[in-house]
């Protein structure tokens, strides 16, 4: 049996990282690094918003329809709650890194 580890690449698709590899600095081949993860998922949090406020223009012209209006606008607040809690705890984790004794 392996010890592996399980990182999510995106939401349903999980890899699988031997342990020995976690605690090297060393980026997994053909893996999607931290940094493009964050951008793709503040992306998505804006396409969200820019979806909220193109449904709520044309409900304002008259042209929308007020069920999808409010189904695009609680995802977009959703989303950006739950972008605004993993920013936090990110701090958080780097607070209590920069804490740490060496």
């Amino acid at each position: 049996m392996r010890d592996n580890v399980i990182l999510p690449t995106s939401i349903g698709a999980p890899s699988e990282l031997p342990l020995a590899a976690v605690p090297g600095a060393s980026r997994p081949s053909g893996g999607a690094d931290f940094g493009s993860t964050l951008r793709q998922a503040v992306d998505g949090v804006e396409r969200l918003q820019l979806d909220g406020d193109d449904q709520s223009r044309r409900q304002a012209l008259g042209a929308g329809n007020l069920h999808e209006t409010s189904i695009a606008l609680e995802k977009a607040d959703i989303a950006m709650r739950v972008l605004v809690k993993a920013r936090n705890k990110a701090v958080d984790a780097y607070h209590e890194i920069m804490r740490m004794s060496v």
